[in-house]
């Protein structure tokens, strides 16, 4: 099993910066992806970017060009870097790392706490 620690999150106003971590503990061999997820009020929870352990990634339309995620495979971390933030980026911010089973096609999801962040108008 993987533990995720998600860390960084606060309240920033509109055009600001924020970095967030995730440090991965347990079973992290097994980790293919590591990406992180956002849940604002009232909306469900969507793919903000992922990264495989390569170094591909993936970063859903709203935030491209403004939202960079990198990956330390050595610290077992994953970050994500947040510029030109908008109050619509406010949300419920979590790390996920997908692990293979050693089966094909069969994968595990872990998740972290959740860190908030606050853009502010």
């Amino acid at each position: 099993q993987v533990q995720l620690v998600e860390s960084g999150g606060g309240l920033v106003q509109a055009g600001g910066s924020l970095s967030l971590s995730c440090a991965a503990s347990g079973r992290v061999f097994m980790i293919d992806v590591m990406g992180w997820h956002r849940q604002a009020p009232g909306k469900q929870r969507e793919l903000v970017a992922s990264i495989t352990s390569g170094g591909n990634t993936n970063y859903a339309d709203s935030v491209k060009g403004r939202f960079s995620i990198s990956r330390d495979n050595a610290k077992n971390t994953v970050y994500l870097q947040m510029n030109s933030l908008k109050p619509d980026d406010t949300a419920v911010y979590y790390c996920n790392a997908r692990s293979r089973t050693g089966v094909w096609a069969q994968s595990r999801d872990s998740w972290g706490q959740g860190t908030q962040v606050t853009v502010s108008s």
